[in-house]
């Protein structure tokens, strides 16, 4: 993964773009019929149950469009939340509170669904020793903050893009020419480069993760689209050489069944792209 600093670059650049893409040369619905110098309160009300997401991404969005407001805390990123709760309180400049009303909005209800799906896994793979990950399926323009929620609902971040560690699936095998070419043409291409990037390889069957069992320098393999037996047998092949990891189509139903295998991850993307959005709502008080 990329370092804090880094990721706190992307969560800048979320919420600059975003105040662009929302607020344009003004808010005009707040500037015709409230004045600049109205002071206000607003609470933020959960109106679902699960985990919440995002407290700490708003108050840097409060703070982006003014300074001068201030937050008061009442439920924590990670806690189990229920309908009726006041996750926080918002004041100051009634056109600021409104400014960022819809992007805290939308940020948290998406990172609350993430954290949510993400602890129910985690609950599941729970007595286990393995981790949930999530993936590069994630919303364009938002990976920071649903990589962030996955970590607050108790899961694992894998890669955050292609730039941070180097993942050999079915494609790159095919167009390289096979297993070990890839591996040899990728050590070749760090070392050129001076690049320190963990390599992942892809397995589509037993003989596949022998031959990548007979290359140095894998870092983990990926177990993909096997079914149970065949996950034990690969994991027995592979006996701690290198990291496992299990994906493909991996339910809450069937992700226990993958842990008890023996992996050491699970990755889904339906941590991020196959989630409903949690009901908040900002209402003046």
């Amino acid at each position: 993964m990329i370092t804090q600093e880094q990721f706190q670059k992307e969560v800048d650049l979320i919420i600059k773009n975003a105040i662009r893409e929302d607020v344009g040369d003004g808010d005009h619905s707040s500037l015709a019929c409230i004045p600049a110098y109205a002071k206000g309160k607003a609470k933020l009300l959960v109106k679902d149950n699960g985990i919440l997401a995002g407290v700490n991404f708003a108050y840097q969005v409060f703070q982006y469009v003014d300074k001068e407001l201030i937050v008061e805390k009442f439920i924590d990123d990670g806690e189990q939340i229920v309908d009726g709760d006041v996750a926080l309180y918002v004041s100051g400049n009634s056109q600021s509170i409104l400014k960022a009303e819809r992007l805290v909005l939308n940020a948290m209800q998406r990172m609350s669904a993430v954290a949510t799906k993400t602890h129910e896994f985690a609950k599941i793979l729970k007595g286990t020793k393995t981790k949930i990950l999530d993936t590069r399926k994630t919303t364009p323009g938002l990976r920071a903050l649903e990589k962030w929620a996955v970590k607050i609902g108790g899961g694992e971040n894998h890669r955050f893009a292609l730039y941070d560690m180097i993942m050999l699936k079915d494609n790159h095998i095919d167009f390289a020419g096979g297993i070990t070419k890839a591996i040899d043409k990728t050590k070749l291409y760090l070392k050129e480069k001076d690049l320190d990037l963990k390599i992942i390889v892809e397995a589509r069957n037993l003989d596949e993760i022998e031959e990548i069992l007979s290359n140095s320098g894998v870092h983990r393999i990926l177990i993909d689209n096997f079914n149970y037996e065949d996950t034990k047998k690969a994991v027995q092949l592979i006996d701690g050489k290198c990291q496992t990891e299990s994906s493909g189509g991996i339910t809450l139903e069937t992700a226990k069944n993958y842990a008890d295998c023996g992996v050491d991850f699970i990755s889904s993307g339906a941590l991020t792209h196959s989630v409903y959005n949690l009901d908040l709502s900002l209402k003046a008080v």
